[in-house]
């Protein structure tokens, strides 16, 4: 039964290193955060060999499992002096999937497990926030719904546009408790048979965060991304900290460098009294290092120099997932930063004028970089945007307009440039995002999981675009109206956005080309 024993992270008398094979790399890149003093809460691992097991339903795996779970809750007991599921000091986790190679967005979490009626009194009473504990148990049973029963998103999208309408609110963000607590009592009539009891609760998120393993967005990603040979995912359950517990509080997600251009700059997104799901999903405009520095100075000088650590550490830039707690900071996850082909160049030759590389060692590097994917694109002519959304992705891209992923793949398909254009991306769309040379979103931000996986794949994306609008039979765009097939025009670089077909203009990063050329030279 070893190699189905729970792992530790942060916690006394449970030194011994994680390792990604085993344990995913999200458990193992917080063990190593842990051990450099970063501020990581304790956690426990369930490990990948269990996937395939429990997805199979075998007697051995289901045993594992249910023992793992209970001696994992029991140590994370101890170390917080809470309870699970305890009407007093309750002790409330996360459950998030990681696998060997990380897939951003493509794998489920459950956040809150742990809150039911009675330990929802003792949030209130242990942090004297009822809005706090509404918030929360909103989340859970949303999340409950959708990722263990597979629920449609669309009922508690309704109910919560519903709240927004009837209490004058543009986001979740200006509900107040009284408001919250309405809505998580509409959502609980809406979730079904969501367990009271908290191990019931933790146990079922479990599995299905192992079953997502086998959704079809995920299979979809491994075999874009040539990953079809990893043995699944690991389960991770940590103490939750609440970005969403105030003003002071929050939730971002940061990158050592610029993910899109290469820049040698910090770069992050924030949102104030939120949990890491609102950024990452991209359904909220988010603010940038700014307003994060604003509000809270001393937290963003210390996730900068964090992130600055961690990029030495691992020789990489780095994507961090963070949130802030009455003012004190945590770190949630740091990976290998997915980044444009353009700004991999860019990084490498950074990184060896630096000293963080070695000219042979960026040499290796860039075999994994399409060149193609890394040229500097411009439109031949210049014409005024109709409209401006925020950059995610840089360079230019001109196609036929697509409000579908199965549309994107059927434009594509008979030969045609594809913008893929949505109200939001979720993840799910990771097929359309593969096929189209653009993509335009209404919502989200520059790191959310959409965003983040359209640079990986080199593709321009706009998000944000405030003045875009889904219409039942076409869209419009600042006021003008276009259909499916019609031509848009996307600029990566200002973020500009045009009707109609242009012509655009293609060439190598110079400066990046001499630096391969000169390293080969010296081999």
């Amino acid at each position: 039964m070893s190699q189905f024993a729970p792992l530790f992270i942060g916690v006394p008398g449970h030194a011994k290193a994680l390792t990604r094979e085993v344990a995913g790399n999200k458990a193992a890149q917080l063990w190593r955060m842990s051990h450099l003093g970063l501020p990581v809460p304790p956690a426990f691992v369930l490990p990948a060999t269990l996937c395939a097991a429990v997805n199979a339903g075998e007697e051995e795996a289901m045993h594992a499992l249910e023992q793992g779970l209970s001696k994992g809750i029991a140590k994370l007991e101890a170390l917080s002096g809470r309870g699970f599921g305890d009407p007093r000091a309750p002790l409330l986790v996360s459950v998030r999937s990681g696998a060997a190679q990380s897939m951003p967005g493509m794998l489920d979490t459950i956040l809150d497990v742990g809150l039911n009626e009675r330990s929802l009194r003792g949030l209130i009473g242990l942090t004297g926030n009822p809005r706090l504990a509404w918030d929360s148990f909103r989340r859970l049973l949303q999340m409950y719904a959708e990722v263990v029963l597979e629920q449609p998103k669309t009922r508690f999208e309704t109910a919560l546009a519903e709240m927004l309408r009837t209490e004058n609110a543009t986001s979740e963000a200006e509900l107040d408790s009284e408001a919250l607590e309405r809505l998580a009592l509409r959502f609980q009539s809406l979730a079904g048979e969501v367990p009271e009891e908290p191990m019931r609760q933790l146990h079922e998120a479990a599995r299905a965060v192992y079953r997502s393993w086998e959704s079809e967005r995920a299979r979809e990603y491994r075999r874009l991304n040539q990953l079809e040979g990893l043995i699944g995912t690991a389960v991770t359950v940590q103490v939750m900290v609440f970005g969403n517990a105030g003003q002071k509080s929050g939730a971002g997600v940061a990158f050592s460098r610029n993910p899109a251009t290469g820049a040698k700059e910090f770069y992050a997104d924030y949102l104030s009294n939120a949990q890491g799901e609102d950024v990452v999903a991209g359904r909220r405009p988010t603010g940038g290092a700014g307003a994060l520095a604003a509000q809270l100075p001393e937290v963003a000088r210390e996730l900068e120099a964090g992130a600055h650590r961690l990029e030495a550490e691992f020789r990489d830039v780095q994507d961090i997932e963070f949130t802030v707690e009455r003012g004190k900071l945590y770190f949630l996850q740091t990976r290998s930063a997915k980044r444009t082909p353009r700004a991999a160049l860019r990084i490498l030759v950074d990184f060896v004028a630096e000293g963080l590389l070695t000219p042979k060692e960026a040499l290796a590097r860039a075999e994994t970089i399409d060149l193609a994917l890394a040229q500097v694109t411009r439109f031949a002519d210049t014409q005024p945007p109709v409209a401006t959304a925020i950059p995610a992705a840089p360079g230019v891209a001109s196609g036929c307009a697509a409000f579908t992923t199965e549309r994107a793949k059927a434009f594509a398909a008979a030969g045609e440039p594809v913008i893929l254009v949505r109200h939001d991306t979720a993840t799910e769309d990771v097929g359309g995002f593969a096929v189209a040379s653009g993509i335009l979103t209404a919502t989200g931000g520059r790191t959310a999981h959409a965003a983040v996986v359209a640079r990986q794949l080199g593709r321009v994306c706009l998000v944000g675009c405030a003045a875009l609008r889904i219409l039942p039979d076409g869209a419009e765009l600042g006021g003008r109206r276009f259909a499916e097939g019609d031509w848009l025009s996307l600029d990566g670089e200002t973020g500009g956005i045009t009707l109609g077909k242009r012509d655009i203009i293609s060439e190598m990063p110079a400066e990046e080309m001499a630096a391969l050329a000169t390293w080969r030279a010296g081999q």
